[in-house]
C-alpha cells in the first residue's frame, strides 16, 4: 500500500481536485520554488496551490512544465490581489496571471480576500472566466459566510471552493457547515498552524500510537473531516512526509481529542478586518 495521499475530491461541477496539495506561500526564491514544487511533484502531489501575491507564479509555471507528468493531470490554483480587484481589473490580473504561468487555461482561480465594495465585482469577472473556459473550477479565499451569502444572492455560478484558515486551533464548524450546505468545498490554508501544533501533546501521543508525526496527524484530520488541504514547505524531507498519510486512519476518539483543541485562534488576518 502506497503511504502517498492521492485521492481527489470531487466539486460541484465534477471536476476532480486533488485533496492534498502543495501550498506555495512565501516561496520567494525562485530557483528553491522551482526545486520545491518539482520534487513535490516527482513524490505524487498533483496540485499546487499559488497566488499572483506570492510572486512565484513564472516559477510555479516552469516547474509543471518541467514535469514529467501532463498538465492536465496536474490541477493549479491561482488567485486574484486585493490592489487588482474589480470587474475589468480582475480580467486584466488573470490575463497576467496565465501569461506568467504560460498556461492558457487555469484549474481554479480564486478572489484573495473579499475587497469591501469590490469582491461581488471580483467574482462576476471570475465567473465570466469560467463561461469562457479559461478556468475549470471557480472559487473564493478568505471569506465569511455572509460574504459567501452576498454572492449566492446574484451568482450564476455558486463558487466551488473557499480556501480560509483551517487548523485544529481554529476549526471553523460553523462555515465549514454553511459552505457543505451550499456545495462549496473547503481548502485549508495554514492547516498547521505555522508549526505552532508540532509540540501539542495531544498530537505527539496520537501520533506515537500511529507511528507519524503531528503534522501527519493534523493532516490526516483534514482529510478525514473532508477538507482539502495544501501544506507547505521547501524542505524535500518534509513535502514527502507530509504526502504520506494515505497509510493509517484516526479513530473517531482521536478526532475528537483533536477537535477540543480549537480556540477560536488565527494566525492570519480575520477577514472582517481587511
Amino acid at each position: 500500500m502506497s503511504k502517498v495521499f492521492t485521492a481527489t475530491k470531487e466539486l460541484a461541477n465534477g471536476v476532480a481536485m486533488p485533496q492534498l496539495g502543495l501550498g506555495v506561500y512565501k516561496m520567494t526564491n525562485p530557483q528553491q520554488t522551482f526545486e520545491a514544487i518539482t520534487y513535490a511533484i516527482e513524490t505524487g502531489y498533483r496540485a499546487i496551490d499559488t497566488a499572483t501575491i506570492y510572486a512565484n507564479e513564472k516559477e510555479t509555471g516552469e516547474a509543471v512544465r518541467h514535469a514529467r507528468v501532463p498538465r492536465q493531470e496536474l490541477f493549479i490554483t491561482s488567485k486574484v490581489w486585493n490592489t487588482d480587484q474589480g470587474y475589468d481589473e480582475t480580467l486584466r490580473a488573470f490575463e497576467a496571471s496565465l501569461k506568467r504561468l504560460g498556461f492558457d487555461y487555469l484549474d481554479l482561480y480564486l478572489t484573495h480576500w473579499p475587497v469591501p465594495e469590490k469582491y461581488t465585482e471580483t467574482y462576476k469577472a471570475i465567473e465570466r472566466l469560467y463561461d469562457e473556459k479559461l478556468i475549470r473550477a471557480i472559487g473564493v479565499s478568505n471569506h465569511h459566510r455572509h460574504h459567501l451569502e452576498k454572492i449566492l444572492a446574484k451568482a450564476n455560478v455558486a463558487p466551488m471552493v473557499n480556501q480560509i484558515e483551517l487548523h485544529p486551533r481554529l476549526t471553523q464548524e460553523s462555515l465549514r457547515e454553511f459552505c457543505r450546505a451550499n456545495g462549496i468545498a473547503v481548502t485549508s490554508w495554514s492547516p498547521i498552524a505555522r508549526g505552532q501544533l508540532l509540540a501539542d501533546p495531544t498530537l505527539l501521543e496520537i501520533g506515537g500510537k500511529y507511528g507519524k508525526t503531528p503534522a501527519q496527524v493534523i493532516i490526516r484530520w483534514h482529510l478525514q473531516n473532508d477538507l482539502i488541504v495544501i501544506p507547505k514547505s521547501v524542505t524535500p524531507e518534509r513535502i514527502k512526509e507530509n504526502s504520506e498519510v494515505a497509510d493509517f486512519e484516526l479513530s473517531l476518539h482521536d478526532m475528537e481529542a483533536i477537535n477540543a483543541l480549537n480556540r477560536n485562534e488565527r494566525t492570519g488576518t480575520d477577514p472582517d478586518s481587511l
